[in-house]
């Protein structure tokens, strides 16, 4: 029985092929077990059927609805019913619609538009030749299990390619950074390259802004700002990763700068971009503090980690079965950090910097689909106000009034003035005293 497993493992010698050829959209659409790709696209992948939890087709059908409507009215949808938009959100867009609103939440449509033919020419324009080294060698590392990223020629590889080396010559000053490359490739398994880049570009220098220049200043910052977090919010676990030694920057920059795509199942990976893109950096902090947990939350947990290997191991090794979508995202959303708690311990953080920290200082970063559409608004409010001209404005001189004059009307009184004009007063008999008689008895 071993033998014919292993002989069923083994490819016929015409099925063999080079690297070149392997994986071509011709080979996977047709039959052989080992091209079965699961819903998501990956080969031999685990998720072909929803995961437990689940929610039905209906409901499913429902929320596609829903978000339809949404985004045929977007802006006013943004405008006056952003909750509504979070809560979608965070139950997970459908897989259906994420080529739509991903672009909506970051705001890639309206770059998109702004700057119409600027991926085009990008693409089109040769690239750095020391940039293009570097990335056509972490091109087979993206996902190789993927349907899109197993062939070297396939439209997957090349498109990732023509994605990384138009962001380094967008942003030259910056180039390229190895973590880029998972982010641009699941952007690519639901966009087409061009909106993918401008989602990218909105990724790079909207939500994560210095994280993935030369210095990664804002990595440092948010790995101080994390452990601050784990101090505050698991005390035992805080306690035992510095009495091991572990850093944040052993485990963290490999969460956050890949956004989890490396480090949960790929269903997981999804939800995560989808509260990522709504609510912003504070669903990454949200995540890593509950794996954090997950993995040393109990003091069995602990004294499983006497060491920093052991701990590190702990961290990378959580039971897939605790990281399923439904159960994971319920508690990511319960964690309790808010955005203001988020901003106030940066703040402080960046008080304790020291001024010899290389790099300039973290760039400000916008919290969400909210405020990115806010600014955005703004931006295009400014761009289509025309600039008032000054205009000087010479009236002609009036010409000048007599004084009007005011009447001598000094020591005279009114009764005077209507005896002057009317001669002397008619006498006449006394009016008499009014007492108790009626009004209309009263004789003038």
């Amino acid at each position: 029985m071993a033998q014919a497993l292993g002989e069923d493992l083994v490819q016929p010698p015409e099925l063999q092929d080079d690297s070149s050829s392997l994986g071509s959209d011709s080979e996977l659409s047709g039959p052989g077990p080992y091209r079965q790709a699961d819903r998501y696209g990956f080969i031999g992948g685990s998720s072909a059927e929803p995961g437990p939890g689940h929610p039905p087709a209906d409901l499913i059908r429902q929320r596609e609805m829903k978000w339809v409507e949404m985004t045929l009215h977007w802006e006013k949808t943004m405008s006056r019913r952003y909750k509504k938009v979070k809560m979608q959100c965070r139950k997970g867009i459908p897989s259906a619609l994420r080529a739509r609103c991903w672009p909506l939440l970051c705001g890639a449509h309206v770059c998109q538009k702004n700057s119409p033919g600027t991926y085009q020419e990008l693409a089109e324009a040769p690239g750095d030749p020391q940039w293009m080294e570097t990335i056509g060698r972490d091109l087979h590392r993206q996902f190789p299990l993927h349907e899109m990223f197993v062939s070297p020629q396939g439209h997957g590889q090349q498109g990732l390619l023509q994605v990384l080396k138009a962001y380094t010559l967008y942003r030259p000053e910056q180039g390229y950074c190895q973590a880029q490359g998972p982010v641009a490739a699941v952007l690519l398994m639901h966009l087409p390259p061009e909106e993918a880049f401008w989602c990218l570009v909105q990724i790079c220098e909207v939500y994560l802004p210095g994280y993935y220049g030369p210095h990664m200043e804002a990595v440092r910052l948010d790995a101080e700002v994390f452990m601050a977090l784990l101090r505050r919010l698991l005390p035992h676990v805080h306690k035992h990763l510095q009495q091991v030694g572990v850093g944040p920057l052993l485990y963290l920059p490999e969460w956050f700068l890949c956004l989890f795509a490396r480090s949960l199942p790929f269903p997981t990976v999804l939800r995560v971009w989808d509260a990522f893109l709504s609510e912003g950096a504070k669903v990454l902090f949200r995540v890593g503090l509950t794996l954090v947990r997950l993995a040393l939350g109990t003091a069995e947990q602990r004294g499983a980690c006497p060491g920093l290997l052991e701990t590190l191991g702990a961290l990378r090794a959580i039971p897939p079965a605790q990281l399923q979508e439904e159960a994971f995202m319920s508690q990511v959303h319960n964690v309790v950090l808010s955005e203001r708690d988020l901003q106030r311990e940066i703040k402080a953080q960046l008080a304790q910097l020291p001024d010899s920290a290389p790099g300039p200082p973290p760039q400000v970063r916008l919290a969400g689909a909210q405020a990115i559409f806010e600014a955005q608004q703004l931006a295009g409010a400014r761009r289509g106000a025309k600039p008032e001209v000054p205009r000087i404005v010479v009236q002609p001189p009036e010409e000048p009034r007599p004084p009007r004059r005011k009447p001598q009307t000094r020591g005279k009184t009114f009764h005077g003035l209507l005896t002057r004009a009317r001669g002397p007063p008619i006498e006449g008999p006394p009016r008499p005293q009014r007492g108790s008689t009626s009004f209309l008895d009263t004789r003038f």
